[in-house]
């Protein structure tokens, strides 16, 4: 295997202002350009500082690869969380502009582990410790090679990837490639956290990515599916809870902790273990606050939020009924009641049952429930509920206790920091969290 080149998708929109801070040539005549320009799409045409252009892609390649970097005007991050923004952001390598649905959209592509060390940075901290960049460095290259090989292997077989099941009583739905066809990956958290050379490295980081080059977590002869989540809540979920039903054996349930807390059942799928696990607070590498960990994983703001081990959310029933059919597309009418239907292993919903007053529907998988019951994404899908203010069978309010903050598959990244500040190897963090899994150098 040789280094691959990657094609990352940066943004979507009608019009794209961009800056090419050295001289770039535009593919394939090679007209030179340098500076501002502005790409729009209108008449069924691209159109190159208000010039129409003959061509259906535009592609600008760097004259100096090392040197040149290219910024992109109010970028959106956090698309759809709690803390979206836009930024201008910098990037190395080529622009790739293509036309999706009647808009642009910028391809950033470049080599895979000039890629890693802006993720790394993007992801967290460039000032984490060594142990757990590498870590991290490890699984971010195998998630993005086995993604693209999923993808490969998805056009190959000119099968419809199918991520929702859908029954008069029940929702199911889940979110991961159908969204990508004409690039490898996003550059937002949907994907790998991806923001350019925007968020300054560090040596560091540079470090950490050379001395693990091609460098991936394998199952046997195939690269792992390695996922990653902020804070799993004390146990990692299993993959087939979160996507699609397919066993990953190396994607299970771990205590993130070297053993189970005294007083706690670890299989969370049961509704009373689940319940006391999550209005506690048992001890895990995750279960910190620690300011210096804490700051080694979560960006400025990321650290907007405090509580993400253990949380609580309280709605007025006039609002989570206007939210959830706002949301759902549905009206329910009053809320009576949120029921859980189904766990995963780490406590996190699988299926909740929304009961109103006009219609009742069960509807799945994890973050179909976040995106519902939130304006954004509630941290996780770990929760539980109580109901207030009773009358006539109507609550008035619901109160929401969770664990975690993300889907929790894979790499706790709070735990994994916590690993590192307590002196474990990059390889052990790996193979905590990666069960059955091997580290291996392909290229």
């Amino acid at each position: 295997m040789t280094e691959p080149q990657l094609s990352i998708g940066i943004m979507y929109q009608p019009e794209i202002i961009f800056r090419l801070n050295q001289k770039y040539l535009l593919a394939p005549n090679g007209v030179p350009f340098e500076g501002i320009q502005k790409v729009n799409y209108h008449d069924g045409k691209i159109w190159l500082n208000d010039e129409v252009t003959d061509l259906d892609t535009l592609i600008f390649e760097p004259v100096r690869y090392q040197e040149a970097s290219f910024e992109l005007n109010d970028v959106t991050i956090g698309i759809q969380f709690h803390w979206e923004r836009k930024e201008d952001q910098t990037f190395k390598g080529s622009l790739k502009i293509i036309v999706e649905n009647e808009k642009l959209t910028a391809i950033n592509v470049l080599p895979l582990e000039d890629y890693l060390v802006s993720v790394i940075s993007s992801e967290m901290s460039a000032t984490s410790s060594l142990e757990l960049l590498k870590a991290h460095a490890i699984i971010s290259r195998s998630w993005l090679l086995a993604q693209t090989a999923k993808g490969k292997a998805l056009q190959h077989s000119g099968k419809t990837y199918q991520s929702i099941s859908e029954t008069p009583e029940e929702y199911i739905r889940w979110y991961d490639r159908e969204d990508h066809q004409n690039f490898d990956v996003c550059a937002d958290d949907h994907c790998q956290r991806y923001q350019g050379i925007t968020r300054q490295s560090t040596p560091l980081v540079e470090q950490a990515i050379a001395c693990t080059r091609g460098m991936l977590l394998m199952n046997g002869d195939q690269i792992c599916d390695a996922r990653f989540s902020k804070s799993c809540g004390g146990i990692a979920e299993t993959f087939e809870n979160v996507w699609e039903p397919e066993v990953h054996p190396y994607l299970q349930a771990v205590i993130d902790n070297p053993s189970l807390p005294e007083g706690y059942d670890a299989d969370l799928t049961n509704e009373s273990a689940a319940d006391r696990w999550i209005r506690n607070a048992p001890e895990a590498f995750c279960n910190t606050r620690d300011k210096e960990v804490l700051s080694q994983v979560l960006n400025d703001y990321d650290q907007e939020t405090k509580d993400f081990y253990r949380w609580n959310l309280t709605y007025k029933q006039a609002d989570l009924a206007e939210l959830i059919a706002r949301k759902s597309g549905r009206d329910f009418g009053d809320i009576l009641d949120l029921v859980p239907v189904e766990r995963g292993k780490s406590g996190r919903l699988k299926k909740l049952k929304i009961v109103g007053s006009k219609l009742t529907l069960t509807i799945g998988k994890e973050l179909e429930i976040r995106k519902t019951l939130s304006e954004s994404h509630l941290y996780s899908s770990a929760f539980v509920v109580d109901k207030q203010n009773v009358e006539n069978g109507i609550p008035g309010e619901f109160v929401l206790t969770g664990a975690g903050w993300g889907h929790g598959v894979g790499l706790c990244q709070i735990g994994a920091a916590m690993m590192g500040a307590k002196g474990y190897k990059y390889d052990e963090i790996l193979l905590h969290y990666f069960r059955g899994a091997s580290l291996s150098k392909e290229y």
